[in-house]
């Protein structure tokens, strides 16, 4: 089991930027109107935030990064590694990472690489960064964390196009041999790599004229093979079959309980299904926040983008203990101990 420490790094600020369009479910006219208020109700997106064509997402990170980075005062020749979480890069060569880096104008010294993952990605990637940091060799980083989902879902295919929105966030963070260590807890499951993906354009299947066809699969669902493709009942099974374990099992080994959590952060999955993780671990409300109802499923950077959107106010001004989990694509899952003070925290941006 891949439960691990990093002591001595410390989370700096968090930064976010959203495209400035915005789209109401309750104008979606491919489903009935009974069906759009059920959608609102139950799986809790009522807005969601569409990037306009051509805009990426190291676009919205190069925004969050920029105000980020200014409100810090970081001098940009001291970051040393710029990570790039995404399933939505803007080639598929070069990497991001190194591109972000030019635009950025860091040093040359400036170590940068992408990791391509969902849903997962902020804890994964929060746990790669400090994994590299730990050594105090490293003592700058950015993570950046995002998606631009809208590309790749089929406005006829009710189980997808509803549920995403777009985001790009960046994490600075900084070597500090007096912080508390993160724990981590991360795990996998390939056999369930079907319950999301995009059949076609990469090298397993290469894009052909077929993979354009706009076939029905379902009642309300058509799409192409270059669309995504989304199984609700299983990815909402792994859910509660995996989640609420592994948090358990991360809290065990650290000595923790969730009466000393000030917040569990969950990745923005649905309502449905972080309600009933909500329930099943017997939390109070409070300590769970939320991004869906604004801003849809937006990947790997829902954790984040929660932290600042419903978050702001008491991790700028206090110090908190937070339980960060995400799930989904892959299928990849994990959980992160973390703890904050006085987070630098510039308001959302609009792209």
């Amino acid at each position: 089991m891949a439960i691990f420490s990093f002591p001595g790094i410390r989370i700096s600020g968090l930064a976010a930027a959203v495209p400035r369009h915005v789209e109401s479910n309750a104008g979606y006219r491919w489903i009935s109107k009974k069906e759009r208020e059920s959608l609102m109700k139950n799986i809790g997106v009522e807005t969601r935030r569409v990037a306009a064509r051509g805009v990426t997402t190291s676009d919205l990170c190069v925004t969050a990064a920029e105000r980020l980075l200014g409100d810090l005062g970081w001098d940009r020749s001291d970051i040393e590694l710029l990570v790039f979480v995404s399933q939505s890069r803007d080639y598929l060569v070069p990497t991001t990472a190194c591109i972000v880096q030019d635009r950025l104008q860091l040093p040359h010294s400036c170590m940068a690489m992408d990791i391509g993952l969902g849903c997962s990605g902020y804890v994964y990637g929060l746990s790669s960064v400090a994994g590299m940091m730990q050594s105090g060799a490293i003592r700058k980083a950015l993570l950046m964390v995002g998606d631009i989902s809208t590309l790749t879902t089929s406005y006829r295919d009710k189980s997808t196009y509803p549920l995403f929105g777009d985001v790009g966030t960046v994490t600075a963070l900084e070597f500090d041999p007096g912080a508390p260590p993160m724990h981590f807890n991360l795990q996998t499951d390939g056999s369930g790599h079907k319950a999301l993906m995009i059949r076609d354009g990469g090298a397993r299947n290469v894009m052909s004229r077929k993979s354009f066809d706009i076939k029905k699969v379902g009642d309300g669902i058509w799409r192409s093979r270059l669309h995504l493709e989304l199984d609700g009942i299983e990815v909402f099974n792994f859910t509660l079959r995996e989640v609420a374990p592994n948090l358990k099992k991360l809290l065990a080994a650290t000595g923790g309980s969730l009466d000393g959590i000030d917040y569990v952060v969950f990745h923005q999955a649905n309502r449905l299904i972080n309600e009933t993780l909500r329930k099943m671990l017997k939390l109070d409300p409070a300590k769970v926040p939320y991004s869906i109802r604004e801003f849809g499923n937006t990947s790997g950077a829902s954790v984040p983008l929660t932290m600042i959107h419903a978050l702001k106010d008491q991790l700028r001004s206090e110090r908190n203990k937070l339980l960060l989990s995400a799930f989904g694509v892959g299928l990849s899952w994990g959980s992160a101990i973390v703890e904050t003070e006085n987070l630098c925290i510039p308001d959302i941006l609009e792209v």
